[in-house]
Parts: C-alpha cells; structure tokens; sequence
C-alpha cells in the first residue's frame, strides 16, 4: 500500500478522509506564509497556497503521496479568514447573515514521481437571518475559534444555515468527491477492496 502524507494539521480533514476510509500515514503541516497577496482573488489564493503547501512537504516526502488543501470563506471579493477575537466573529458573522457566500477549497496532490494534480471545489452556502440571540449563542460557545468564517457547519452552526449548493464536506475542509477521484487518478488506491 503507497504511503500518503496529509499537508494539513487539521483534525476536521483527517476525519473527512477517514469517512472515505483513508487515513493517512503521516501528518506534516507545512509552516507557510498564507498570506494573501495584494490584489490576489480568493480562487488564486486556495489554488496557490495548496500548491505551496504540497511542494513544502513533498520535498521531504518524495517517495509517498502529499495532500495539501486550502478553504477560504468568500463575500463578494472579501475574504473572511480565521477570526482573531469574538468581536471579528461577530462582524463576519453579521456579515453572512441572511446572504450567499461561497466556500472555497483549493486541493493539490503530489504522487511519487512528482506527479502532480490541481483542483478547486465552490459551494455556495446561504445563512439566514440571524437575530441577535442567535448570534450571543453562537459566539458564547467558542465554535468560531479557528474557522474560516468564523463558523463550522458540521457543528453548531449547521442549525444557521438555510442551504447550501455544492459538496457539504468542501465547506468542512476537504471536497471529498475531488480529492478521491484525484487520487485515484494518480494511482493511489482508493477504490480498491482492502
């Protein structure tokens, strides 16, 4: 069995790839600037830092498999990254509040042999309206900690949300239909009966 590498020292995605029954042999986050550029948009953002995560890893790991991903949470051309305080939270959130916004997850994957495959995964999530119980009871449960957005929809906030268009777990962290296929078609086994 190859051996496969996960870019990413979050828990939610190492649990997504178990749903799909991977779990990855190793664990390496890559220590990254992920800072976006001036001007830069939110699908070159994702796109660019998966790539640079992978490649990061990939150095060391040479003869496994590397996943790398980065989500991003989009309104309008306004990205909303990791809130630093509750009071960011509460702006992020009074901002999706009662509109669309898009997830975005850029994956890459290095194969042994430096093989390499790209792809980016949108979902469209709508919030409802949320009133002002509604918003001191989510942001007095610490859920926002840590979450592009400021919100987790496999958590809490799932009891927000009006409705989504698109891959559930791309919201979560990793698009799990593109990931699969992309390993798969770089030959690691997947869909094999193990």
């Amino acid at each position: 069995m190859p051996k496969l590498v996960l870019a990413s020292a979050s828990a939610r995605r190492k649990e997504l790839l178990a749903q799909i029954g991977i779990a990855p042999d190793l664990i390496s986050a890559a220590a990254i600037d992920e800072t976006a550029k001036s001007d830069e948009t939110a699908r070159h953002l994702v796109a660019r830092l998966a790539a640079e995560k992978c490649a990061a890893v990939a150095r060391e790991h040479q003869d496994k498999f590397v996943l790398a991903a980065d989500t991003v949470v989009t309104l309008g051309n306004r990205i909303l990254g990791k809130a630093a305080d509750q009071h960011q939270a509460r702006a992020f959130l009074n901002l999706l509040s009662g509109r669309r916004h898009r997830v975005m997850t850029g994956v890459t994957i290095a194969a042994p042999g430096r093989q390499l495959s790209h792809r980016l995964a949108v979902t469209t999530v709508s919030f409802k309206r949320l009133s002002e119980d509604e918003l001191r009871w989510y942001l007095s449960h610490d859920e926002w900690q840590d979450k592009a957005g400021a919100y987790a929809i496999q958590g809490l906030a799932g009891c927000l949300i009006k409705q989504i268009n698109g891959s559930y777990s791309n919201i979560v962290g990793l698009p799990l239909r593109e990931t699969a296929q992309m390993l798969d078609g770089l030959g690691y086994p997947v869909f094999q009966s193990r």
